[in-house]
């Protein structure tokens, strides 16, 4: 692609599947535990959950950071994690994926090797991206936030306001105002 010219697709672009990408990452290193599933059910959660609990030191808790999905708060998720104390879940607010890192990592991921790829198969797809996983985890580097939280939380602010704002405002034209 050349600078300055507009990314293009072709009209016969065909998916041939899709894989579900689990991924953990330890913050202070950068380093990502990551598997691909064929689904997104608590059978695979779990599964991944136990790989994690394999992966890291028995002596450190887990904090895990995750959207609300149902997949994450299943009857059977709650047995395993009351079988395993040292795992606490976080779920993010809705809309606030950004808070997750690993959601950042996905981006990455995407952006460098998955957006213009052509796989023709889900194990194709599957094989980059656990070569990406590799290559990262060869030299992984910890995120680094480039703004402080305090500006980060007075965007937020001016965002929600902006928010009320406007359905107020809307309140108002509705009202006849």
């Amino acid at each position: 692609m050349k600078k300055g010219r507009a990314a293009t697709m072709t009209h016969d672009y065909k998916r041939h599947g899709v894989t579900t990408l689990y991924a953990a990452m330890d913050v202070k290193s950068g380093l990502v535990i990551g598997d691909c599933q064929p689904r997104h059910r608590a059978r695979e959660f779990i599964a991944f959950l136990r790989r994690i609990d394999r992966c890291v030191r028995k002596h450190l808790d887990v904090h895990v950071v995750l959207d609300n999905s149902s997949t994450h708060k299943t009857v059977e998720v709650k047995a395993w994690l009351a079988k395993h104390p040292r795992f606490h879940l976080h779920f993010t607010p809705t809309s606030a994926s950004w808070i997750n890192l690993v959601e950042r990592f996905f981006a990455e991921i995407t952006r460098k090797r998955i957006r213009r790829g052509t796989f023709t198969s889900v194990a194709e797809l599957e094989d980059a991206i656990h070569d990406y996983l590799l290559h990262h985890n060869a030299d992984p580097k910890p995120f680094v936030w480039t703004k402080s939280a305090d500006a980060i939380l007075k965007k937020e602010s001016r965002a929600l306001d902006a928010l009320e704002d406007m359905k107020n405002g809307n309140q108002a034209s509705e009202s006849g105002h």
